[in-house]
């Protein structure tokens, strides 16, 4: 089969691209948003996240389910989901951002477009994601074309970081009006901060950012319409018996190294989460950078996106597991550090540069020791098949569920404290509240992570026996099926 050319390659890239700008942004935004913006109530801001995270985490399966019976059309299989969704998927986007003039019907507003956004979006990405098996039936190639996709997903993640943050960071939300405000150590009183921008163009600066990219969004799908064609191959796809989602379930939960390896990750990603969740919050009030917090978001992802070719080397130079410990661990400092001294923005950017090296790895490593819990499961279950986007699919359903659960406790957490929506300063309670979602809580959740990973036994040696020993069954698996066809001939 011809080989594909880097043109194709690159539109198959930049079709990743969507899913992680829109993700960016509503992961550092949305919460400060619907606070400040939107001027919801923390507890109904509280239920948003919720339940559009948990729904978005129930939609990736059914909507996997509804692809694999999808018949093919002259488009193929994959691209009418991407063609389809594109144009609902962007007009939810928007309407995210927009703020409703009806005060009473704010919640529902925002709970039903964030919802559907999360549900096009999925129809969307699950397809493209199973476009690698069908671009082409050479697995170098499609290998090829997996990391220049991971290389655009990346560097999608630093342009909705950017383009969000800059946009709304050059308009300054108002504080509430008062006169005077106690300052940090309540001994006195201090004036209002100058205030440049109104709430309305605040309003606006969110509409300008949804909507440049609601357009890459769309300019992304339309290059990978135009420059990725999906082929059609009896070889592209093995037989199999469809598993149903119970048995499925039952199929990964079965299997001890997958379940050690997603329950660790589960609590470090949800670490993470929690930090991503209220870091602009936490840097607007607790360390009073309401005016640089865009900036400092963005070094964080510039920092991870750096941070990458040195840990995918590392990996490979002492170990996956190695990676990990070294990797995660090394943002504990530093998060410890952030809300144990005063605020000092040289400090904030240093720390910022170290927590990006440490989500790259919180997000890179799962995705390469995956593969590695397949390749064990093949070799005790030599029988079962068809089974591999299980496994991925099902890592994608917890880690999005729990990252619902975690965004609608904390922001639950800063109702309770007392959080004040547009205040240039907020309770001492909230602060409390800030340091602890940003700093102990996941400190602990990292360390029961590591914890359990401690138990994962597939290490750089047994990986390597892996390989070796799944190559000959394959080897095996081949000579059978020549011997079989050479006697059909005969």
């Amino acid at each position: 089969m011809k080989p594909l050319s880097v043109c194709s390659k690159l539109c198959y890239a930049v079709g990743g691209a969507p899913y992680q700008i829109t993700g960016s942004a509503l992961g550092f935004f949305l919460q400060i948003y619907l606070l400040d913006v939107a001027q919801l109530d923390p507890f109904y801001a509280s239920i948003i996240l919720f339940v559009g995270r948990a729904w978005d985490a129930v939609t990736d399966p059914c909507v996997g389910f509804l692809v694999s019976r999808t018949k093919w059309t002259r488009f193929g299989r994959m691209m009418p989901w991407v063609l389809l969704s594109t144009p609902f998927a962007v007009t939810c986007y928007f309407l995210i951002w927009y703020v409703p003039a009806v005060e009473q019907g704010k919640v529902l507003w925002y709970l039903v477009f964030y919802c559907l956004f999360q549900s096009l979006q999925t129809c969307f990405h699950v397809p493209y994601s199973s476009f690698t098996m069908f671009i082409s039936d050479d697995q170098k190639e499609r290998d090829s074309a997996t990391a220049y996709r991971m290389t655009v997903e990346v560097l999608g993640s630093v342009v909705g970081t950017a383009i969000q943050g800059q946009i709304v960071g050059g308009a300054i939300t108002p504080c509430i009006p008062t006169e005077y405000d106690l300052d940090r150590d309540g001994n006195g009183t201090q004036p209002l901060r100058n205030v440049t921008r109104s709430l309305d163009d605040t309003k606006e600066a969110y509409m300008i950012a949804s909507g440049v990219i609601c357009a890459i969004y769309v300019l992304c799908a339309t290059i990978l319409f135009v420059g990725v064609k999906e082929q059609k191959g009896e070889n592209l796809q093995k037989k199999a018996k469809p598993i149903t989602f119970c048995q499925g379930l039952r199929l990964v939960m079965g299997h001890g190294p997958y379940v050690k390896l997603v329950l660790g990750f589960l609590f470090i990603s949800l670490a993470f989460m929690l930090m991503e969740g209220n870091f602009a919050l936490f840097l607007t009030y607790a360390l009073d950078h309401r005016e640089d917090f865009q900036n400092i978001l963005l070094v964080i992802m510039l920092s991870g996106t750096i941070s990458i070719p040195f840990w995918q080397w590392f990996l490979t130079r002492f170990g996956k597991k190695t990676a990990v410990y070294l990797g995660i661990t090394w943002a504990v400092p530093f998060m410890i550090l952030m809300v144990c001294i005063k605020s000092n923005l040289v400090i904030s950017y240093m720390v910022s540069v170290a927590t990006g090296a440490s989500v790259a790895v919180a997000f890179l490593l799962p995705w390469s020791m995956l593969p590695d819990v397949v390749d064990d499961f093949k070799l005790k279950n030599p029988d079962i098949r068809g089974y591999e986007a299980i496994f991925f699919s099902f890592y994608v359903f917890f880690t999005k569920f729990a990252s619902g659960v975690s965004l609608g406790i904390s922001t639950l957490s800063l109702d309770f404290a007392g959080y004040v929506s547009r205040g240039c300063y907020q309770p001492e309670s909230v602060i409390l509240t800030l340091k602890v979602l940003v700093s102990p809580v996941p400190v602990a959740l990292i360390a029961i992570g590591l914890l359990i990973l401690k138990t994962y036994p597939i290490d750089e040696e047994k990986r390597k026996s892996n390989r070796k020993l799944l190559q000959e069954l394959l080897d095996t698996e081949d000579s059978e099926s020549e011997t079989t066809a050479l006697g059909s001939v005969v």
